[in-house]
C-alpha cells in the first residue's frame, strides 16, 4: 500500500506481562503524530493466560506454540474488529522467546490470518529484519517516543521508562529531527519489571499482580538480595542490549525464603535499582523521566524510583499521554512506516549495523497492493 499522508492506524500491543491485548489509534504520516483515537483493551482469561505462560521460552513448532497462537488471534480478532476508521494495522503479537545473540526471536499471532479476518493490511514481524542485520530486535517503541517527545514540544533529553514484565528505558534528545540520526536516541532493556512480581503474587494470591503496590508497601526490601542482584553481568554490559522475560528467572527464587510483602518490596528495589544502573548509560542528564506500562501504577515503585534516582520522576499521563497504551500506539506508528519504507530501528537503539525498517505487510486476498 501506499502512503504519503497522515492515517489512521491501528496498533496492538500484547506485553510480556500476559494481562491482555491493548489496541489504540493514532493518526500518523509515520514521522510526525497528528492526533491520538480510541483506544480498547481485552484481557486474557485465566486459563488464556496459563495457555500463552506454558508456551513460554518455546519456538514455532514446539509443545503448546500452536495453541498459543491461536488465543492471540481469536484475542485480537474479537478486540480489534470494534475499532472504526482503521486504514492500517499494526500487530506486535505475544513474544514467547527472545534470543537476539543466536539470531532468534519469536512473536506468537500470524499477521496474514488476521489481514483475512479484519479485511484490512495487517504489518506485523516487527523484529526479525533488525536480529537479521546482527540487532537485539527490541527495543522497537523508541521512534515513537521520539516523536512524543516532539509531539509534546520538549526541546531537552528526556527519558521514557516502560515498566512491563520487561524495563527498557529511551533516552530521547527532541532537539534532533530524525530517530535514526546520531544523538537523537539511546535505547536497552533495564532489567525485569513487573514480570516477577506479578508470577509471585500469582503464586500466593491467585491475584494477577500487586494492586497500587499495597504488598509491597507493607513490606521492607532485603537490600542484601538487592545488592546480591545489582552484581549480575546484565547490569555491567554496554548498550544495545535486550532481555527475555525469563533471563532472571532465579530472582524468584531469591526472594523465596521471604514473606510476600518483603518480597515484593525486595522486588520493587530490584527493579529501581535495575533502572539506576541503566541511567550509567545515559549520555547526557535527563530533564524528567516519564513512566509508561502497568508498573508505573505500583505507588511503591513510583516511590523507589523518585528517592533512587537524580532526575525528576512522572507519570507520563501526567503530560497528556496514554501510559496504558503508549505501546500500542507505537505499533500503529511503526506500522506507518513500514508502509512508507522509513526506518524503525537504528543502531542505538538494537545495534543493528544499519537503520532498518522491520515487519512484513500482509493484506486480505484480493485486495490491492
Amino acid at each position: 500500500m501506499k502512503i504519503t499522508e497522515a492515517v489512521w492506524a491501528l496498533g496492538a500491543m500484547s506485553g510480556t506481562s500476559l494481562d491482555g491485548v491493548d489496541a489504540a489509534l493514532l493518526k500518523t504520516d509515520g514521522q510526525s503524530i497528528e492526533a491520538f483515537g480510541d483506544s480498547s483493551y481485552r484481557a486474557y482469561s485465566d486459563e488464556e493466560r496459563e495457555i500463552l505462560k506454558a508456551a513460554l521460552g518455546r519456538w514455532p513448532g514446539e509443545e503448546g506454540v500452536a495453541q498459543a497462537a491461536e488465543v492471540i488471534e481469536i484475542a485480537h480478532a474479537a478486540l480489534l474488529g470494534d475499532l472504526r476508521g482503521v486504514e492500517l494495522i499494526g500487530l506486535h503479537g505475544q513474544t514467547l522467546a527472545h534470543d537476539p545473540e543466536n539470531g532468534r526471536t519469536h512473536q506468537a499471532g500470524d499477521g496474514a490470518v488476521l489481514a483475512e479476518f479484519l479485511g484490512l493490511p495487517v504489518v506485523w514481524d516487527f523484529r526479525t529484519a533488525d536480529i537479521e542485520l546482527g540487532g537485539q530486535g527490541a527495543p522497537l517503541a523508541p521512534f515513537f517516543h521520539h516523536a512524543c517527545a516532539r509531539y509534546l514540544e520538549m526541546t531537552e533529553p528526556v527519558g521514557f521508562l516502560n515498566l512491563g514484565g520487561v524495563g527498557n528505558i529511551t533516552y530521547v534528545d527532541p532537539a534532533i529531527e530524525r530517530p535514526e540520526i546520531e544523538g537523537a536516541l539511546v535505547a536497552f532493556d533495564t532489567g525485569p519489571a513487573n514480570a516477577p512480581i506479578n508470577d509471585i503474587v500469582m503464586a500466593h494470591t491467585a491475584k494477577p499482580y500487586d494492586k497500587n503496590g499495597e504488598l509491597a508497601a507493607s513490606g521492607t526490601a532485603d537490600e542484601d538480595i538487592v545488592a546480591q542482584f545489582l552484581q549480575h553481568r546484565y547490569f555491567f554490559k554496554i548498550p544495545p542490549k535486550s532481555l527475555d522475560r525469563n533471563d532472571f528467572s532465579d530472582l524468584t527464587d531469591m526472594v523465596s525464603d521471604l514473606s510476600l510483602e518483603d518480597a515484593c518490596a525486595t522486588l520493587v528495589a530490584c527493579i529501581s535499582g535495575a533502572v539506576v544502573k541503566g541511567m550509567e548509560h545515559i549520555p547526557r542528564p535527563l530533564t524528567e523521566l516519564l513512566v509508561t506500562g502497568g508498573g508505573r501504577h505500583n505507588r511503591a515503585v513510583m516511590t523507589r524510583l523518585t528517592a533512587d534516582l537524580e532526575c525528576p520522576v512522572r507519570d507520563i499521563d501526567e503530560t497528556g499521554l496514554d501510559g496504558d497504551m503508549l505501546e500500542a500506539q507505537a505499533f500503529a506508528y511503526l506500522a506507518v512506516r513500514v508502509a512508507r519504507g522509513l526506518p524503525t530501528s537504528c543502531a542505538s537503539t538494537t545495534g543493528v549495523s544499519a537503520a532498518v525498517g522491520g515487519g512484513t505487510i500482509s493484506h486480505p486476498q484480493g485486495a490491492g497492493v
